[in-house]
């Protein structure tokens, strides 16, 4: 995670961190998540015990976007941010699930970033975490909170494009979401945000798939066991 916010660093984002316990409304609602969206069923989230607040009931952010609200409300645009932190969705526990693991997500705001944008910021970032000679891909996906929206692919990490068992002999790996912010999400945010010509690029990734493909890592749980033989690699 430090690694890939030292990346980041280096092209502008500064850091930003929040509460892991969240109003819905601020991991929901304020994403332009709909009321009927699965994602919000008891059986994928963490809700906590307790009377709904003004926002919502209390609840185990299940992405680190549930800061924007909080962000945006302390800083005017230009906004240019990543959020690292632990989330918590209800997966099982094997080899690339985990109820509790980490993201990286960001955010840019201002009224000149377009989409090309994002495209440099996330090939600069993953040819810069992976090897400068990697292939990326962008394709077509729908988001909630972003539109338009792409999810991106890097040549495997294993076969080199080739077609391994690790890529479904296709030769590409999904490594994350992105795309441009939806336009109610400024609007709600108010202020300069919801001003005409304003716009925003957002972005996610699952820190440990990163560090699963870079170190070929087969199984998440070795990063919650405390193998000593594991801890004794990220030692040296």
């Amino acid at each position: 995670m430090d690694d890939i916010v030292t990346i980041f660093r280096g092209m502008g984002f500064g850091k930003a961190e929040g509460a892991e316990v969240v109003p819905e409304y601020d991991n929901f609602d304020f994403l332009n998540t709909l009321a009927d969206h699965p994602a919000r069923d008891m059986q994928d989230t963490y809700y906590l015990a307790g009377a709904p607040g003004p926002h919502g009931r209390p609840m185990l952010r299940s992405h680190t976007s549930a800061v924007w609200r909080q962000e945006m409300g302390r800083h005017e645009p230009p906004l240019r941010l990543v959020f690292p932190g632990r989330v918590y969705r209800r997966d099982p526990a094997d080899s690339t699930h985990s109820p509790v693991f980490h993201q990286v997500e960001g955010l840019w705001v201002d009224d000149t970033c377009r989409f090309s944008d994002l495209k440099g910021v996330l090939e600069a970032f993953l040819r810069e975490f992976f090897g400068a000679d990697l292939g990326v891909r962008f394709e077509p996906r729908f988001f909630p909170f972003t539109e338009p929206s792409t999810e991106v692919s890097i040549e495997c990490t294993s076969c080199r494009g080739k077609g391994c068992r690790a890529c479904g002999r296709s030769g590409w790996l999904e490594i994350l979401g992105a795309g441009m912010v939806h336009p109610s999400i400024l609007a709600r945010a108010g202020g300069a945000y919801a001003a005409p010509g304003m716009r925003g690029f957002a972005f996610g990734m699952g820190v440990e798939r990163l560090a699963m493909l870079k170190y070929r890592i087969t199984d998440m749980r070795w990063m919650y066991d405390n193998d000593l033989r594991v801890l004794a690699q990220v030692r040296g």
